[in-house]
């Protein structure tokens, strides 16, 4: 299976690359916006396509050209503006989503925001609330398509160690989980078919990743 991986240059999606490079079944392409991002890529061993989410759908749609499943794990992240969080986890998501479409790659797993609801987007801090909207309406366009994904909602993100161990499920407390753990649980989504169609959480468990997806 090849995987495009979109914001591959960022923490999850770094480590996410790494661990596809180590499984016999599985072979990544980063999806980067700068060529100067490429060589810890190319170390790994995997390809690269140069490209970036305020590009046209069509120049996304050559970089997904050939693969089997398409990973979104790019953000704006937490210092850029609304313009950034509207065109980067809102358009860019969509986009990618539309390129999907025109590479016929059906495969497709968002990594989202941890609660995207109405509620939570009524809720939420001021700074904060443009971000859940944004990934609310990602999440919605994704549903709507005729794509076979995949929605993981992760906790609160921290760079811990990862521990392989987890809690998936629709309703789950609000907590942490390491980076690398999110990576995990992506890539067990792509081994099981069962997870599509399907929208869960995920924090720090009990249960190994792999155990873990098989009750999604």
């Amino acid at each position: 299976m090849k995987i495009l991986v979109v914001g591959a240059n960022g923490q999850v999606g770094k480590h996410l690359v790494n661990f596809i490079q180590k499984k016999e079944n599985m072979e990544a392409r980063a999806m980067i916006r700068k060529e100067e991002q490429a060589s810890y890529f190319k170390d790994l061993g995997a390809e690269v396509a140069v490209a970036d989410l305020e590009d046209e759908i069509e120049k996304i749609a050559k970089a997904a050209e050939g693969v089997d499943a398409i990973v979104f794990t790019a953000g704006s992240g937490p210092k850029t503006g609304k313009d950034k969080t509207l065109m980067v986890d809102l358009d860019g998501a969509v986009k990618t989503i539309e390129a999907a479409k025109q590479a016929n790659v059906k495969r497709y797993v968002m990594v989202s925001s941890f609660d995207t609801s109405r509620e939570a987007i009524q809720s939420a801090p001021d700074a904060f609330a443009p971000y859940i909207v944004a990934k609310h309406y990602a999440d919605e366009w994704l549903r709507a398509s005729d794509l076979d994904y995949t929605i993981v909602h992760p906790g609160g993100l921290t760079n811990n160690p990862g521990k392989n161990q987890v809690q998936l499920g629709e309703k789950v407390d609000r907590g942490e989980i390491p980076r690398e753990d999110v990576a995990r649980v992506i890539i067990a989504a792509l081994e099981n078919n069962a997870t599509i169609g399907k929208a869960f959480k995920a924090v720090e468990g009990n249960a190994f990743v792999e155990d873990a997806i098989k009750s999604i």
